[in-house]
């Protein structure tokens, strides 16, 4: 696993300082969904031998505004055919992609707040009830960043709670973009730590439409703030073998990417 040059001692520090501001409104108990490859990550580590290895990490995204429905039908025969963990997909194409998607092992990803996360508290949770309950099985929501670079860590964790307790009363599964692209390392910290509070199952590294994409020292960092407890998932300019496998050494437990076929091999042409 990739070493952090942030030291434990300064996460302490921040996670202590954050938590400070939210500490009345915290769950007791995180009813949470255990991350099974973070486990792994934990306990042996994973062995990537082959590309073909990483197929069950990826999220097969398509969140292009032009995306058409024969797009989308692609997208879901691929994540089916080579077994990806789910399909990413705007809320519109939830119906779609379940109808398509019955039967097989392949969960369905919903954004929520996408892709600048300033959308109303009540919003995001009215539109993650509606993914929700249109076949999501999980929702990707877009914090606050303006609040979070703000330091209105209250305001950050409100937001991404209500997003948690919408998905978790339908049985649906929460990872949180911090686009760490934004961010400086003490904030990227302040939002891990409060994805953490508000007991969400990942955090994400990136929508894919901020300024930069994943990096392995951002990962390294984020599985360093939220341990094992949570997922970590790497997204943003991943578009090759070598670039998701650095991603899995250095903490990530899942894969965002649009060239899912091309990093496990399997789209000579891309």
């Amino acid at each position: 696993m990739l070493k952090t040059k942030t030291s434990l001692a300064q996460i302490k520090a921040m996670r202590q300082k954050v938590l400070a501001t939210i500490q009345h409104t915290v769950p007791e108990e995180c009813q949470r969904a255990e991350d099974p490859t973070s486990r792994q990550l934990q306990d042996r580590g994973l062995s990537i031998t082959s590309p073909a290895d990483l197929a069950p990490l990826i999220d097969h995204t398509l969140l292009k505004p032009d995306a058409t429905e024969s797009s989308i039908a692609a997208l879901c025969r691929e994540a089916a055919d080579h077994h990806f963990a789910a399909v990413c997909v705007n809320p519109y194409w939830v119906p779609y992609a379940t109808e398509l998607l019955q039967g097989t092992d392949v969960s369905i990803a919903a954004v929520v707040g996408f892709p600048l996360g300033a959308t109303l508290t009540g919003v995001k949770a009215v539109e993650t009830e509606a993914a929700v309950a249109a076949g999501a099985d999980e929702v990707d929501m877009v914090i606050n960043v303006g609040r979070l670079k703000a330091a209105q860590y209250a305001a950050v964790f409100e937001d991404i709670r209500a997003v948690v307790v919408a998905a978790h009363e339908k049985g649906a599964h929460v990872k949180v973009i911090i686009e760490a692209a934004l961010l400086t390392d003490e904030e990227k910290i302040a939002a891990c730590v409060l994805a953490d509070a508000a007991c969400a199952e990942f955090v994400k590294t990136s929508t894919g439409f901020g300024p930069g994409g994943a990096t392995v020292e951002d990962v390294a960092l984020m599985r360093a703030v939220v341990g094992y407890d949570m997922g970590v998932k790497a997204a943003g300019g991943i578009r090759d073998f070598a670039k998701a496998k650095a991603m899995v050494q250095a903490g990530a437990s899942r894969l965002g990417a649009s060239a899912g076929l091309k990093i496990i091999g399997a789209d000579s042409g891309q």
